[in-house]
């Protein structure tokens, strides 16, 4: 049974070892830690502190289905595709399984939230509200302090419109991203593997490799 009380936890080692969870198990999130989780994502980043979003908690199997139908299409399109030439070069890693066993089994994770930003929707700036996500890794981080856990993906986006409709959402307002959360059921709390750090980094100047 996990438990409802959150880990302390230092701050950079919770930065370096929340990696993204795509094997969630069914088990239900209380409604007060489903709170928790969000009064510290709203603690968040907010361009000029207007606080212009909404986060909207989805756990209704209805809703979760058609957006995971959606969803599928969209990893399909972009990886699924792919999955035989991938599978013929020896190629399918654990990032690749991971992703397609989420979006197998997306409408399984017991909560789901996405960050909504209100009145962007016919704004032609890229940026706008881009703070929001600053917000939503605070949610992904209190996750990680519950043992609950999350990645943020976008797959279903290819229907926004009609996801804004199932949200019920007004016209003016987008959808910036869907968090699944749900306790690990595979995994472990590890440092994600990047690049070295002086493969990335400039100073003053990009400088080509």
């Amino acid at each position: 049974m996990p438990s409802h009380e959150p880990e302390a936890l230092p701050v950079i080692e919770a930065l370096h070892s929340t990696p993204s969870r795509r094997y969630l198990s069914t088990e239900p999130i209380p409604e007060d830690v489903i709170r928790a989780l969000l009064d510290a994502a709203v603690r968040g980043p907010s361009g000029g502190n207007t606080q212009l979003w909404a986060w909207i908690v989805v756990r209704d199997p209805a809703i979760k289905s058609q957006i995971a139908e959606w969803y599928r299409e969209g990893w399909n399109n972009n990886y699924g595709a792919r999955r035989a030439a991938l599978e013929a070069e020896g190629k399918i890693d654990a990032v690749f399984r991971g992703s397609g066993h989420l979006a197998e089994h997306l409408e399984e994770a017991p909560v789901w939230i996405f960050p909504v930003l209100l009145g962007p929707a016919k704004s032609q700036n890229p940026r706008l509200g881009a703070s929001i996500y600053g917000a939503a890794q605070q949610l992904m981080l209190a996750a990680r302090a519950y043992g609950i856990g999350s990645t943020l993906t976008t797959l279903y986006s290819g229907h926004e419109a009609e996801v804004r409709e199932l949200l019920g959402l007004p016209e003016n307002a987008i959808t910036m991203a869907l968090i699944p959360l749900g306790y690990p059921s595979r995994g472990r709390w590890a440092e994600p593997k990047r690049r070295p750090l002086d493969e990335v980094i400039f100073w003053d100047r990009y400088t080509a490799p």
